[in-house]
């Protein structure tokens, strides 16, 4: 697999997470994060579904990808598409909505300003409904603290039946592949703060590190030595 370097800031208009990847040319592993971003890459603007597995993105040159990260419920909010209808996919943002031709022209001399301009833009069209992404920002926190279907329904009133709906919606997939998920990234996160695996493990929620292994098999396709080293 490709190296690449990491950066993160907020953004000043939106205060949403705004990233930057550069890779090295060849295979690079993209991890699923429970989390769905706007993108500029090659020139385009693209969607990113969430993702259950590892998604492999090959290029001969590398390159620069800037990168939006969009809150709990906000895709959905702002595009009117079921997440479910994206997860695991990535989509050129124009063939979901239509993209301002100012905004693309920004993006060739500062995509950071570009994605936030793109994200006020649509933001103003949708007027999203605040208590909706208030829910959604509220199961993601619950998922994250690893808490159970039927304690997650119960915390918000809600049918486990009906929250699986909800989940699929503004999410892309189920309360329990969220949780899971949040678990694989903490544990990854502790393991490359030099936390060692077992402990890690542990700490995520994880029954003992061969549970972590399984979940690094099936999430990432390799094991959690393999990501950390």
């Amino acid at each position: 697999m490709s190296t690449s370097s990491y950066r993160a800031r907020r953004g000043l208009r939106t205060g949403a997470v705004l990233w930057r990847v550069e890779a090295d040319p060849g295979d690079m592993r993209i991890l699923p994060d429970g989390v769905m971003d706007l993108m500029w890459s090659e020139d385009r603007f693209l969607l990113a579904g969430a993702d259950t597995t590892v998604m492999v993105s090959s290029s001969e040159s590398g390159g620069v990808t800037w990168g939006l990260r969009l809150a709990p419920g906000t895709a959905y909010a702002l595009l009117g598409v079921p997440a479910r209808e994206l997860t695991d996919q990535r989509f050129e943002l124009s063939e979901l909505i239509e993209v301002p031709g100012k905004v693309v022209d920004t993006a060739h001399g500062d995509p950071a300003a570009a994605l936030e301009h793109l994200f006020v833009t649509l933001w103003g069209q949708a007027a999203p409904d605040r208590s909706a992404l208030r829910r959604a920002a509220s199961l993601d926190r619950a998922a994250r603290a690893g808490l159970s279907v039927s304690d997650i329904a119960d915390q918000h009133g809600l049918p486990e039946r009906s929250l699986r709906r909800v989940c699929d919606t503004v999410f892309g997939y189920g309360p329990k592949t969220l949780a899971s998920i949040h678990r694989f990234q903490y544990a990854l996160h502790l393991a490359r703060s030099g936390t060692p695996l077992g402990e890690a493990s542990a700490m995520a929620g994880y029954v003992d590190q061969s549970h972590l292994n399984r979940d690094a098999r099936r999430l990432a396709g390799a094991t959690p030595g393999e990501l950390v080293a």
